[in-house]
């Protein structure tokens, strides 16, 4: 069942109960309503007559006039002797008088509804003044007039039900539909998505919740065909990496094979294929690497690791590095502080940053280290030429190399790593000239 099928469904189901329920309701309480309004009615009636009949006729000495009186009325009642305990007179059936008798309605002060088979009677009972007299003026309506009347009431209820539940449903549908059709259109976008077709996604026109849905999708749109991007470029880039070597080695193999080579160059031809094998063992460890890092398919183990002790082990690693290339490694530790990471995998992503800085460099490496309330910083800086600006963006993809780059993979692991590990590396303009990569790290994970 379709989604607007299912909630016209749902409104008109809670619809129906709420007004069976207030149907139900109504009904039961109209008829009290209507027997107490009669109940008011006939005893503001009856004081009038009795008032009259108080005013004008005075005794029970005048009950012919009282008869003639009442008879002008038009009402069903009884004049009746308390105290004797007879009807003087009565607008009703002597039959029906006689099973009023009969009920003890009459002698019954306290009863308000009277019975007589299946009929029933609203009664009021006002008393003749003087009291002394005994006389009491008792009006009577059937209950059936009543009955009639809630019946009127409820057969024009329900006319008003129908009509505002058809109006209702209506305005469901409506309403419905047009909750429904966004997400019917989302749908089709979905679909282009699932096709791969991200240039023909287009923007719906919706509100609320399925704004930020389809909001969501968009982006998600946009992400997946970055990925894909990512990934051809990933191929190419990888085919481009791993060809070149192979290609060296397959040249140098056949040359040797085929003996066109002296004993100087084959001996040549062996240093080359043998550093060449090191950089293809080299590219493959590290994209596997790269991969387990991004899929977080290796272990990860956790430790108190202090900032010093860890920039010092940096130092350490790079030393020759720095020594063959002349430069100088300035380290500055302005917080001392801990932070819950992998040591190994940490102090790999933080070296791959330092080596980066030293090919690029002219002269200085700058490693500083800092804090405040919301962050821990580690910033990496030489004084080399930068990055060129049409790489910035794409400087932490696989295979990105910028001059004097070896396997173009080092940056996308200290990023893997550094992400993994709660962190977040970006990459600005430094002030001594070259490249700014400045690594951070929420304070909720340091000590």
């Amino acid at each position: 069942m379709k989604l607007q099928d299912q909630l016209n469904l749902a409104f008109t189901t809670l619809l129906l109960v709420i007004m069976t329920v207030t149907g139900y309701v109504i009904y039961s309480l109209i008829l009290g309503l209507l027997i107490q309004d009669e109940q008011r009615q006939l005893e503001q009636k009856g004081e009038i007559l009795v008032n009259v009949l108080n005013e004008q006729f005075g005794t029970e000495a005048n009950s012919q006039q009282f008869n003639a009186f009442l008879q002008e009325q038009d009402l069903q009642l009884f004049l009746y002797n308390r105290k004797q305990d007879y009807i003087l007179y009565s607008t009703l059936p002597t039959d029906v008088a006689r099973g009023f008798f009969v009920n003890n309605n009459f002698s019954d002060t306290d009863k308000n509804l009277w019975e007589l088979g299946k009929d029933k009677y609203v009664t009021s009972r006002i008393v003749i003044y003087p009291e002394t007299v005994g006389l009491e003026l008792i009006l009577l309506t059937p209950m059936k007039d009543l009955q009639a009347v809630q019946h009127n009431f409820i057969v024009r209820l329900l006319i008003v039900f129908l009509i505002g539940a058809m109006l209702a449903v209506l305005l469901s549908f409506l309403f419905t539909r047009k909750l429904v059709t966004p997400l019917s259109h989302l749908k089709a976008q979905l679909k282009k998505i699932e096709q791969r077709k991200f240039n023909e996604v287009q923007p719906i026109k919706a509100t609320g919740e399925i704004n930020d849905v389809a909001k969501g999708v968009y982006e998600m749109a946009d992400e997946l065909q970055r990925y894909i991007n990512t990934q051809q470029t990933f191929f190419q880039n990888a085919s481009h990496e791993l060809k070149t070597p192979l290609m060296t080695i397959q040249g140098y193999a056949e040359g040797i094979k085929e003996r066109v080579f002296d004993e100087a160059e084959q001996e040549k031809g062996l240093e080359v294929m043998i550093t060449e094998v090191g950089r293809l063992k080299k590219i493959i460890n590290e994209m596997i690497l790269l991969a387990k890092l991004e899929s977080e398919q290796t272990e990860y183990q956790p430790e108190e690791v202090t900032v010093r002790n860890l920039m010092e082990l940096v130092q350490d690693r790079v030393l020759p590095l720095v020594n063959e290339n002349h430069i100088y490694l300035q380290l500055e530790i302005k917080d001392d502080f801990q932070l819950h990471a992998d040591e190994e995998k940490l102090l790999r992503a933080l070296s791959n940053l330092v080596v980066n800085g030293i090919r690029h460099a002219e002269q200085v490496v700058r490693i500083t280290a800092f804090r405040d309330k919301q962050t821990m910083s580690i910033v990496v800086e030489d004084d080399g030429e930068g990055v060129p600006k049409d790489l910035v963006p794409h400087i932490f993809h696989r295979f990105v190399k910028g001059k004097d780059g070896e396997t173009g993979l080092g940056l996308p692991i200290a990023r893997a790593i550094i992400e993994q590990s709660g962190g977040r590396i970006t990459l600005t303009a430094s002030e001594l000239g070259g490249a700014k990569f400045h690594v951070s790290f929420p304070a909720s994970i340091t000590n």
